[in-house]
């Protein structure tokens, strides 16, 4: 795949030498990006404790920097998005990757459209979580966005003037015990515009995962306001969990693949946007694909007990890595817990814009706050900002590896 990305690379750029005027020139684009990082670690939770014990059991760089090209080519009938990236961090030397976003043919027939390669599909309404994003499956929140690598897949879509039907093959030729994103499925969604509202309806199905069915309404209530809600059912997903019969000091790890079934995934929320530009988005959903509050309780007696052995004359390497084994619980779901509150305030000031992110647990009063501020002119933007994870210290947010993050980002776009 790597090379393959060079490959596409280079064809993109070879290519915009050829372009040429009219309806099937080759139009080419992209950003150049540069970005330092800074990270302070915890010293709650596991991992902290594992390297407590044993240093070095995880390791976890400080700070560092990345340099990114991103070029997109597009034609009539096709759309191609490639990425190379180097990134140097303290400690750990230099890594270079590269990685096709997307790759992509493209052919109408009347009211329907026929795609196959490698495509973006982000379906769904809500910002920070998406139930019914079956086949993309973006990873939300994080601390800077970029371009989404896309699925494999064949898809067909029929467009009327107030609906449309998407019906995708997602992963076609991938092996049935692929997890999550990479699993072989089918995927439908339909789409109805009804005055201000725009209705969906989705349904996805696996060999593995079974059916799951969802639903997502967005009404524009008035020029300020927007109000929107999903709702999904999962016969069956993919999880993690702890081998019960394993001893609690294990060789191997005891954390495993496993199945939860019969999950309900639900979002509600909307935005307010003033006169002034001044822009507020709460929402609030239920996931219950994420640890329940008494697994995450179960989960802190294991630590304990795990903490408790490195003082009876046990090797210390061997509880540092069952210790290092409980961070697999921090990639259970998308969601840490089953109940969660968002907020974020944003406020565009001609170029400027500074914004404030509010996550809240109220299992365990576990706050994640990112604050930002961005810089827009023509071709380059300049950000920057923190995240920062408080709360009690049996929080989970308090147990995760990184405490702190700070970064500065500039990117040209050409």
């Amino acid at each position: 795949m790597k090379r393959l990305s060079w490959l596409a690379l280079a064809w993109i750029c070879t290519g915009s030498a050829n372009a040429q005027d009219g309806e099937d020139a080759w139009m080419l684009s992209g950003k150049l990006r540069t970005q330092w990082d800074s990270r302070q670690t915890g010293e709650l939770g596991p991992l902290a404790q594992a390297n407590a014990l044993q240093s070095g059991t995880v390791v976890l760089a400080d700070q560092g920097a990345t340099a990114q090209a991103e070029l997109q080519l597009r034609g009539r009938n096709w759309n191609a998005i490639a990425t190379a990236q180097q990134q140097a961090w303290a400690g750990q030397g230099g890594q270079s990757a590269s990685w096709i976003n997307e790759l992509v043919v493209t052919a109408d027939a009347g009211s329907w459209q026929f795609s196959a390669g490698k495509k973006i599909v982000g379906w769904d309404v809500g910002y920070a979580f998406r139930p019914n994003d079956m086949v993309q499956q973006e990873v939300r929140r994080t601390l800077v966005s970029s371009t989404n690598e896309g699925r494999p897949l064949l898809m067909a879509e029929q467009f009327g003037a107030d609906s449309s039907w998407s019906m995708v093959i997602v992963n076609p030729t991938g092996h049935a015990d692929l997890l999550r994103g990479d699993e072989p499925a089918l995927a439908a969604r339909y789409y109805q515009r009804q005055g201000a509202a725009d209705w969906h309806a989705f349904a996805r199905f696996a060999d593995r995962t079974r059916v799951s069915l969802g639903g997502a309404v967005a009404w524009v209530a008035s020029d300020a306001l927007e109000l929107h809600a999903s709702l999904r059912r999962l016969q069956h997903t993919d999880s993690r969990s702890v081998n019960t019969a394993a001893p609690l000091l294990a060789a191997t790890n005891p954390w495993r693949a496993s199945m939860a079934s019969n999950a309900t995934q639900a979002l509600v929320g909307g935005t307010w946007t003033s006169a002034q530009q001044v822009s507020v988005l709460a929402e609030a959903w239920w996931d219950e694909t994420a640890l329940s509050t008494n697994e995450w309780a179960d989960w802190r007696r294991r630590n304990l007990a795990l903490g408790a052995m490195a003082h009876s004359g046990l090797p210390n390497g061997a509880v540092a890595g069952n210790l290092a084994w409980q961070g697999e619980a921090f990639a259970v779901s998308s969601s840490l817990h089953r109940s969660n509150l968002y907020t974020r305030v944003s406020w565009d000031i001609e170029a400027w814009q500074p914004s404030l992110d509010l996550l809240f647990h109220p299992a365990d009063n576990g706050l994640m706050l990112t604050a930002a501020l961005l810089w827009k002119g023509d071709r380059v933007q300049v950000q920057g900002g923190v995240r920062i994870n408080t709360g009690p210290e049996d929080a989970v947010l308090m147990q995760l590896p990184v405490q702190r993050q700070a970064y500065l980002l500039a990117t040209w776009a050409f």
